[in-house]
């Protein structure tokens, strides 16, 4: 790590900043009590959602080729027809993807402490959101958070060239706030994308959010810093301020 304080502190959005896997699996509560309700499925109503979260975990979105609402329509369609047999049926599938979407979206929201520690940051730093994925569904949950106003710049890696963790994207972020890789500080909850981004960059530092206290593979990227809520941050970058002055 360079030898000048932290000027700029990037921020993963999904699972660091707001529960997404949360929302999303409220948005699937809500689906089957829709099947079950309206449609009278019983135990399948579960087996479809279960099939449709393995679809989103597996996949490859390519924005020049493909809609996203087109894409996750086809989940909920082949998850159906897999679990059902019989016709596909587009028109039910819409129904849950509608109602999965809105209700994840509904659910999005930055809690308060985390309002509160993101203001008082910038008084100190520059903040930068940077989000992987598809851009109308960053920018929708981004909308439902309503978190743009507590930074001075956001970045979707779907609107770029390359996203996380290509380390061109993490320099298109420093030149945006007009600071050098070394002075910034990475913060994610995945190892793959923000760590090993902030890695290959040559940011200042990386701090993993781990929540769950996962232990990672031996082949994982290694973070800098391991903090199990992003309200440890504060402290944690008082310290990394600290080993600098100590050093000069």
């Amino acid at each position: 790590m360079g030898l000048s304080r932290v000027r700029a502190v990037f921020f993963d959005l999904d699972n660091t900043l707001i529960d997404t896997a949360g929302a999303s699996r409220r948005g699937m509560l809500e689906v089957i009590k829709l099947l079950q309700s309206k449609y009278h499925y019983k135990e399948e109503a579960e087996i479809i959602c279960d099939k449709v979260q393995v679809k989103l975990s597996k996949e490859c979105f390519h924005p020049y080729n493909t809609c996203i609402t087109d894409l996750r329509t086809s989940h909920w369609e082949e998850a159906i027809q897999e679990t059902k047999g019989g016709a596909a049926n587009r028109k039910l599938a819409e129904e849950c993807y509608f109602l999965w979407k809105s209700t994840r979206l509904q659910h999005m929201t930055l809690a308060e402490d985390v309002k509160a520690m993101l203001t008082e940051l910038r008084k100190e730093v520059r903040l930068l959101l940077l989000t992987n994925g598809d851009r109308q569904t960053q920018r929708e949950k981004i909308e439902a958070c309503a978190c743009q106003s507590y930074f001075d710049a956001v970045v979707v890696g779907g609107e770029q060239r390359e996203e996380k963790p290509a380390p061109s994207i993490f320099y298109y972020c420093c030149n945006l706030l007009g600071v050098q890789p070394g002075d910034c500080v990475m913060v994610g909850d995945t190892l793959e994308t923000d760590i090993q981004g902030g890695l290959n960059a040559g940011l200042k530092a990386t701090v993993w959010i781990n929540k769950n206290g996962i232990v990672p593979l031996k082949s994982s990227p290694v973070p800098h810093y391991m903090v199990s809520s992003v309200l440890e941050l504060p402290a944690l970058l008082q310290s990394i301020d600290r080993k600098v002055n100590m050093s000069t």
